[in-house]
Parts: structure tokens; C-alpha cells; sequence
């Protein structure tokens, strides 16, 4: 989980917004994320969240450069599901619920956006 401590977003975003999709200055929000990435030693798997059923598989290949895509450009889904390692799953929440779900023996992990429509 993140807060809002720590960013370069100004203004009703200031701090570490981490969202594309609400207005703020997209390099504000890529340099935000780029944090994120540094912080926790890889870069996580952005989603262009809609509040449908899609989940999406990510492989380690894609997971690379997601950190400062444009508005429009990361996948639309509600949540993704790695089982290779060192791949971020993550999702945004505000209302909505974050599901985070792991196997028991480790061999992938998925996080949810269980928005108002699911």
C-alpha cells in the first residue's frame, strides 16, 4: 500500500499520486511512479481500471516499462495475476476494495479492483 507522502504532484494531487486518470500532470504522476518502482526494488503493472470483469496474466517482459505510460495506453482491467517472479500486480482504489491474493505455495500472486459493479 502507498500513501500520499512523498511525491512531486502539486496542487489537490500533491503528493504521490499515482494516477493517470484523474488530471494531474502525467510527469508528476511518472515521476511518482517511478518512486514506487525505486522504493520497492520493481516496477509495478499499471492498469487503466473500468470496473468490468477483465483480469489480466502479466509476464515479467511486460511488466518492464508501465511505469510512465500515457493516459489511454496501460491495459483495460480490473485486476492482474503474475506467476513468474519478480512481476508487480497492482491495483488503485478509492471507494472501491483492493483484493490481494496469493497460492499458498508461491507460485503466483493477483491483485483485484473489487469496484461497485463486481
Amino acid at each position: 500500500m502507498t500513501a500520499r507522502q512523498g511525491g512531486v504532484s502539486q496542487g489537490a494531487y500533491q503528493g504521490c499520486n499515482l494516477g493517470l486518470h484523474v488530471g494531474d500532470d502525467p510527469h508528476a504522476v511518472s515521476a511518482n511512479r517511478e518512486r514506487v518502482a525505486r522504493f520497492i526494488g520493481a516496477r509495478p503493472v499499471w492498469l487503466d481500471q473500468v470496473h468490468g470483469p477483465d483480469v489480466l496474466r502479466v509476464r515479467a517482459v511486460a511488466a518492464a516499462p508501465s511505469g510512465d505510460m500515457a493516459p489511454g495506453c496501460a491495459p483495460q482491467a480490473d485486476g492482474a495475476l503474475s506467476t513468474e517472479p519478480g512481476v508487480v500486480c497492482a491495483v488503485m482504489v478509492a471507494d472501491c476494495l483492493p483484493l490481494l491474493l496469493a497460492a499458498p505455495d508461491g507460485r503466483g500472486v493477483a491483485a483485484l479492483h473489487a469496484g461497485w459493479r463486481g
